[in-house]
C-alpha cells in the first residue's frame, strides 16, 4: 500500500474569519505533526486549494495556506474549484500515476470537503484513514462545529475502508 496525506481547504479566507474554526491551534500543531512525519517517512504531503473566482481568486492572499502550518518544497498543491477535488481537479490522476491507494485525509470543513472527499475516495477503492482531531469547521445553526467533528468521526469511521484513529493519535507508523 502506498499511501499520500491530503491537507484540504486549510486557507486564509477560511480561517481569517471571525469566529475562527473550532480547535483550530490544536487541529493546526496535528497536522503540521502529520506532515513531518509524513515528509520523514517518504510519504507525499498534498495541499488542495479550493477556489472560486471572485471569492478566493487564485493565487490571492486569501487563497494562500495560513501561516500556521508549514509546507515543504517537496509539497505539491492541488488546485480544486468544488467540494470533491476528484471531479474537480487533477487529484485523481496524480493518485493514480504514482500508484497510491492509501489517503490519510484532515483539514477543512468537516462536514463539506472532508465529508465528500472522503466518500468519493472509498467509492473509488482508496483506502482512507481520516485523522480524528485534524479536521474541523465552523459552528452551525443546527449543530455546533465539535458536533459535527465528533458525528463524522464516528459515522466515517463505519465504513469498512476507513479508520477513523482516536484523538491524539497520529496515523503514519510504517
Amino acid at each position: 500500500m502506498k499511501s499520500a496525506l491530503i491537507i484540504i481547504d486549510m486557507q486564509q479566507a477560511l480561517f481569517e474569519r471571525d469566529p475562527k474554526p473550532f480547535d483550530h491551534d490544536n487541529v493546526c500543531q496535528h497536522i503540521n505533526r502529520l506532515s513531518d512525519k509524513a515528509r520523514a517517512a517518504g510519504i507525499p504531503v498534498m495541499f488542495l486549494h479550493y477556489e472560486k473566482p471572485g471569492f478566493i481568486d487564485y493565487d490571492s492572499d486569501p487563497w494562500q495556506l495560513i501561516p500556521a502550518l508549514t509546507k515543504a518544497a517537496s509539497d505539491r498543491v492541488i488546485r480544486k474549484t468544488g467540494t470533491d477535488p476528484f471531479a474537480t481537479s487533477d487529484l485523481q490522476e496524480y493518485l493514480q500515476s504514482s500508484s497510491i491507494d492509501d489517503l490519510i485525509i484532515c483539514g477543512y470543513a468537516t462536514e463539506f470537503c472532508i465529508d465528500t472527499t472522503v466518500r468519493r475516495a472509498t467509492s473509488l477503492g482508496y483506502t482512507v484513514q481520516l485523522v480524528a482531531d485534524a479536521h474541523t469547521t465552523h459552528d452551525k445553526t443546527h449543530l455546533s462545529a465539535q458536533q459535527i467533528v465528533n458525528h463524522h468521526n464516528v459515522t466515517l469511521s463505519q465504513a469498512p475502508t476507513i479508520t477513523a484513529p482516536r484523538h491524539g493519535q497520529v496515523v503514519m507508523s510504517r
